[in-house]
């Protein structure tokens, strides 16, 4: 296979740095003027937008949105999976408006009827049969491993090298070159090194799993079905299943955090391949837009929480938000699945997931690129390694900060986002075939460029 020629790469990375100057001179401006924002941004990690500054949103509807420099762009980014949905999709909207406008209220501290029927249908598709709502997906993991300690009566956790579930202090892990646990480069002010709360073990790799639960102190695994936010890492056949029957095994609960994984299908992978998890999390995008975050337990861990009578469910105790479970969370749920990211909706999102990454596996076997692309139900990511990564550190080793950058900016110049933190592209209900097929050409053009003689 052909080597990439860094200096044709370098060259062309220049070339369209300057054009995503030349056409964002507005974004460039606001950026430069947010002199009482850290980073100069709402949030620190908007600053992962290649180019030196963020583009400003003007409008967003669809999977359509406009910068305030008047630029239009077809959004496979779609907030990282949080509008997989679309971008205010309408019967979101109007259950949002009908809540504060007609009904009123936002945060009460009551219920609503919409809560009950959210965690039914989260029953129906998850297999969950209780439930308990947050914020944001990170909330729900932090809870539900409060809750499985508290279950198990052991102290630590056990996750995969290069996950992602939020920020949680216990995932921010990586294999260490000794094959322990070791802190994953960049975590902001931990309370304790990681290797006091958590195992780390290696996806795909059963043996590293057993190891850990061999100690006898995991209280729980908690883990993606596939590793979703370092490239997409698919399981290998017998995997998943074996990390049920060693947690079975060992006494340690199953976790199963489909925030990004829910991609696979209407319930997920957990659905889609009978998985079978005790504490389940999901968030982001069952709100189609608006903050939402869910955990499901089993009766047989609800059984054991009740019998904690010294444990403080309802104040102090750890778990919960006075936010959390809203009202206009709730109803935002409820129009979310029950008339957006339906069954049918689901079907057109992987057929054209499909069509995405055939397009970009014959790009890459014309230019013979020693690249890969995985796809997950209505996600798609391509990575740069061949064959493609088993693991969270070979899919992490395989990173380039050039070609991404370049191939970021090559997409944006011409009208189309990728995810900014990687290379993801996601359907939603709205996204057409055209969409798909002016990612081709595109990616077509990039590489060719990249790779010619």
């Amino acid at each position: 296979m052909p080597a990439i020629d860094r200096m044709r790469l370098t060259t062309l990375l220049e070339n369209e740095r300057a054009e995503h100057l030349r056409r964002t001179p507005e974004s460039r401006a606001a950026f430069e003027e947010a002199d009482h924002l850290f980073g100069r941004v709402p949030m620190t990690w908007m600053n992962k937008w290649s180019g030196g500054y963020p583009l400003y949103l003007a409008t967003a509807h669809g999977n359509r949105i406009t910068d305030i420099d008047g630029n239009e762009y077809v959004d496979f980014a779609l907030g990282d999976t949080g509008a997989m949905a679309g971008h205010s999709p309408e019967p979101t909207v109007a259950a949002v408006q009908q809540r504060i406008g007609v009904d009123g209220g936002i945060t009460t501290m009551m219920p609503s009827l919409d809560a009950e029927w959210v965690a039914a249908e989260l029953t129906r598709r998850f297999g969950m049969p209780l439930w308990s709502f947050s914020l944001t997906a990170t909330d729900a993991n932090r809870w539900a491993l409060r809750i499985a300690r508290l279950v198990t009566g052991r102290p630590k956790v056990m996750a995969f090298s290069y996950c992602y579930h939020g920020s949680v202090d216990e995932t921010f892990v990586i294999t260490g070159p000794d094959g322990g646990t070791a802190p994953r480069g960049g975590n902001v002010g931990p309370a304790v090194h990681v290797s006091e709360t958590t195992r780390v073990a290696e996806f795909n790799d059963l043996a590293s799993v057993e190891a850990g639960l061999s100690h006898g102190d995991v209280a729980v695994v908690v883990r993606e079905p596939a590793l979703t936010n370092i490239g997409i890492v698919l399981p290998e056949p017998g995997f998943l299943e074996g990390v049920r029957e060693l947690c079975t095994e060992y006494g340690a609960l199953l976790l199963i955090d489909e925030t990004h994984t829910i991609s696979a299908g209407p319930g997920g992978c957990t659905q889609a391949w009978g998985l079978r998890p005790d504490i389940f999390v999901i968030g982001k995008s069952i709100g189609g837009g608006i903050p939402t975050g869910a955990y499901g337990i089993t009766e047989a861990v609800a059984a054991v929480v009740r019998s904690h009578a010294e444990v403080d469910l309802v104040d102090v105790g750890g778990v919960g938000g006075t936010l959390a479970g809203n009202v206009l969370s709730t109803a935002a749920m409820r129009a979310t699945l029950g008339e957006v990211l339906t069954d049918e909706a689901f079907e057109h999102m992987i057929e054209l997931a499909t069509a995405f990454r055939e397009g970009v596996e014959q790009t890459l076997e014309e230019f013979d690129v020693p690249w890969s692309i995985a796809q997950l139900g209505a996600r798609a990511e391509y990575r740069f390694c061949r064959p493609a990564p088993r693991t969270g550190t070979e899919s992490a080793a395989a990173h380039d900060d050039e070609i991404e950058e370049y191939l970021h900016l090559f997409m944006s110049n011409r009208g189309v986002l990728m995810t900014p933190f990687h290379n993801m592209a996601l359907m939603c209900p709205a996204t057409r075939r055209t969409d798909v097929d002016l990612h081709t050409e595109l990616f077509h053009e990039a590489v060719r460029l990249l790779m010619q003689p």
